[in-house]
């Protein structure tokens, strides 16, 4: 059973897990897929077609148009921003033409950032507030600006993480050490065969 609050509309169709919850004035189409233990805040719109994982947060002012799909724990700050379509014309019809981005699992995205569609955010990714993304984002990337520019590195805790020499950090919030290894960061993981 979920909750949506008396002035939500969700459309025949959506499917909405275990415990999540829809507040003011917010809108979920037909075709619309929500996990479990989510929470999407006043205003927030889901088209259909979109996917959200279990344990999504969704802030106020939220769009997310078809083509988007979030994993588990995404968070998406408020009033942030997904677009569709990357030349969009009044007078041009291009609803065939969407692009899909993909949010990983544990990512962050700061309030009033804008992610260009196309461009997938990996996993535990931290996008600052305000920033505009016209890449893809790798796993762990720490990424303000406008245009977004990699600044650093964030543990899945949501700390900022400082590497040594050997290419190593502990999370100051957690003690998970990771590894930086060719430009990329991924928890350490002992006995493992890639390291």
């Amino acid at each position: 059973m979920y909750f949506a609050h008396e002035t939500a509309v969700v459309d025949a169709g959506a499917k909405i897990g275990e415990g999540t919850k829809v507040w003011h004035f917010s809108h979920i189409m037909p075709g619309a897929v929500i996990g479990e233990n989510c929470n999407l805040g006043q205003n927030v719109f889901v088209a259909n077609g979109v996917i959200l994982g279990n344990n999504v947060k969704v802030q106020n002012n939220v769009s997310i148009y078809e083509g988007v799909v979030c994993d588990d724990d995404v968070f998406l700050g408020p009033s942030m921003v997904f677009t569709n379509v990357n030349n969009p014309r009044s007078a041009v019809n291009r609803k065939g033409e969407y692009l899909k981005t993909h949010v990983g699992k544990g990512a962050t995205i700061g309030a009033n950032a804008t992610i260009v569609c196309g461009n997938d955010i990996g996993e535990y990714a931290f996008i600052g507030a305000g920033a505009v993304v016209t890449k893809a984002v790798k796993p762990y990337a720490l990424i303000v600006g406008n245009p977004a520019r990699q600044i650093g590195w964030m543990s899945e805790h949501g700390e900022r993480l400082t590497f040594n020499d050997m290419g190593e950090a502990t999370c100051p919030g957690s003690d998970i050490i990771y590894l930086l290894k060719n430009g990329n960061v991924a928890r350490f993981i002992p006995n493992s065969p890639i390291y």
